[in-house]
């Protein structure tokens, strides 16, 4: 069993009228409104050559055909501050009465990463922090009552372990709220790995983390990530995840279900990959071999994942619901 994808992908690209957008859109989250309406916030950047990274905002009716809802960010990094450089990789959960927003970020803009003469655009102390001298990332929080306006918080990770691909859990567990995460350094794992944590404050974490999981299978042998926020279901927490192959590099997915009251205990893993890079958009782009699901919703009976591809654009997949999760609780995917 794989996704299914979308005939009409992609469903987001490039728009040259808006420079902060000109140059790709990718990597979105998605989540259903109070009204019945979808709402998308992606990842956005124009053809600088610093790379500054940007977040739009566009609306659905039906979660297949979106409409930008602006021509102007939504969010964008603060030049003076610590997201600068950008801001990545969004996503989002409802937690009670209020939406949190996740998001990657540097000190310092990337540059055009794909390019061998990228450049660096900061400055590098000998004394660090560390986050300086390698511009690495962190994780940040915000967050808002109408996902219109935010408030950034900032950051939720060390800013010594270049960590992104934060998910949240969208109720606490326990009475205590869950992130999952992916170090880049971090002791206690060969490969980057996932990690989870719990806390009684959405701001503060622990900086001693259990490991959730590394990759195992050759689809997942360099490197593994948390893609879309944890879904809660009959049988457990679905986690979609990324995982990148030593042989070729691509980006590729699997799926996780893990306990209800301990999410720490994964009660089922695919084996094999559902989604891999196919199509022209997704094998190239500025990072060839790549699809990198960020949102989920449950549309008619049918989880529809929300995937960058290729760096690029935004394109979307589908499956089956009730299928899926019984053959992923059964072990046979």
């Amino acid at each position: 069993m794989r996704f299914e994808k979308y005939e009409h992908n992609p469903i987001l690209t490039k728009n040259p009228a808006n420079p902060w957008e000109s140059l790709c859109v990718l990597n979105p989250a998605v989540i259903k409104d109070d009204d019945g309406k979808y709402v998308m916030l992606y990842r956005a950047a124009g053809n600088d050559k610093e790379h500054r990274i940007h977040i739009g905002l566009a609306l659905s009716e039906d979660g297949f055909h979106w409409v930008r809802a602006s021509n102007e960010p939504l969010i964008s990094p603060d030049p003076n501050g610590a997201d600068g450089g950008g801001v990545e990789d969004p996503r989002l959960v409802k937690i009670d009465d209020y939406y949190f927003l996740t998001y990657a970020s540097r000190p310092f803009a990337p540059g055009q990463y794909w390019r061998e003469d990228k450049g660096y655009f900061g400055f590098q102390p000998k004394a660090g922090p560390k986050v300086l001298i390698y511009n690495d990332t962190e994780t940040h929080l915000a967050v808002s009552k109408d996902l219109r306006t935010w408030k950034k918080l900032g950051r939720i990770t060390d800013s010594r372990n270049d960590d992104r691909d934060v998910v949240l859990f969208p109720e606490r567990i326990g009475g205590r709220y869950y992130k999952i995460s992916r170090a880049m350094h971090k002791a206690g794992a060969a490969k980057p790995s996932m990690w989870i944590s719990s806390s009684d404050d959405l701001l503060e974490w622990p900086r001693l983390e259990a490991l959730l999981l590394s990759g195992s299978e050759p689809w997942e042998s360099e490197k593994i990530g948390a893609s879309t926020p944890p879904v809660k279901t009959e049988d457990g927490w679905l986690l979609l995840y990324h995982g990148v192959s030593e042989v070729d590099h691509n980006y590729r997915v699997g799926a996780l279900l893990l306990d209800l009251e301990d999410p720490t205990k994964i009660l089922a893993k695919t084996k094999g990959f559902l989604m891999e890079p196919e199509a022209p958009f997704e094998t190239d782009g500025f990072y060839a071999g790549c699809v990198f699901p960020t949102g989920i919703v449950e549309i008619e009976g049918r989880y529809v994942i929300y995937y960058g591809a290729g760096d690029q654009c935004v394109c979307l997949a589908s499956i089956d619901k009730k299928s899926f999760l019984k053959e992923l609780k059964e072990g046979r995917l």
